[in-house]
């Protein structure tokens, strides 16, 4: 199992005066999200991981040294554009064989979430909350007749009920190296401004019903950090409500 991060962007609406910082370098607790995510990895299994890095690379490099190394990035040198140009840059990780995880790097969350989408008996799966604000911001995952039907901010099909999407999904190794071929599709028509979640979105509702499943996280704590007031929602009101990792607990093997 590999785990591949997306953390190359900019961060614009996180941006007061000058540049960000990467948001995966945000700290909360005394952690950044960078560590916090490779500690939940590494206790998972996940031995294999990838960040896509750009704006302020080096902010995340040096972290990964201070974190002892073990982890691959690769640079995006086009991360002012769309997150499917990110997507198309990581398409050697996601071509290389066995299952992936792919992320949003800007998320805090409990690892019982990561869990949860290790031991999926989907190959290919998406994590649903159903427990969300109404709104244009959230992504969107619809649900009808047990099957997702749509993964987008807007919705325009019948369902039986919804969820937001938590940023992270789980791909078998088909639709991994299917998703780069999308990924080039939209960069080949100058669609460089799209979000990498078009791609699968497209395999989602090209694919029979059946091909993804989901795992309900509804009532586990996390937030995804767009904005300054979600960095205050995350350290005062996620924070506190995330388990700890079990600090003597044996390490489950993510299967390969």
């Amino acid at each position: 199992m590999r785990a591949i991060l997306l953390a190359a962007g900019v961060g614009r609406r996180m941006q007061v005066n000058g540049l960000p910082l990467p948001k995966v370098m945000l700290s909360f607790g005394g952690k950044t999200l960078l560590r916090r995510h490779v500690e939940i990895l590494r206790h998972a299994g996940v031995a294999e991981i990838v960040v896509a890095v750009g704006h302020r690379a080096g902010l995340i490099e040096a972290e990964i040294a201070a974190l002892g190394g073990g982890v691959e990035t690769v640079f995006n040198p086009w991360y002012e554009e769309g997150s499917i140009v990110t997507l198309w840059t990581v398409g050697e990780a996601l071509s290389r064989g066995g299952d992936v995880i792919l992320m949003d790097a800007d998320v805090l969350y409990d690892h019982r979430m990561m869990a949860r989408l290790l031991e999926s008996a989907h190959r290919n799966a998406f994590l649903l909350d159903r427990d969300f604000e109404l709104g244009e911001e959230p992504t969107k995952l619809c649900v009808r007749d047990g099957h997702l039907v749509e993964f987008h901010k807007t919705v325009r099909v019948a369902y039986d009920y919804w969820g937001e999407s938590v940023g992270f999904f789980r791909l078998g190794e088909t639709i991994a190296r299917r998703m780069v071929g999308h990924a080039r599709a939209y960069i080949e028509a100058g669609r460089r401004h799209e979000l990498y979640d078009e791609a699968l979105r497209d395999i989602l509702l090209g694919d029979p019903p059946g091909t993804f499943g989901f795992e309900d996280v509804t009532g586990l704590p996390w937030t995804e950090i767009d904005f300054p007031e979600d960095v205050e929602r995350a350290a005062g009101i996620v924070l506190p409500r995330l388990a700890p990792l079990p600090a003597s607990a044996t390490r489950r093997r993510a299967s390969a």
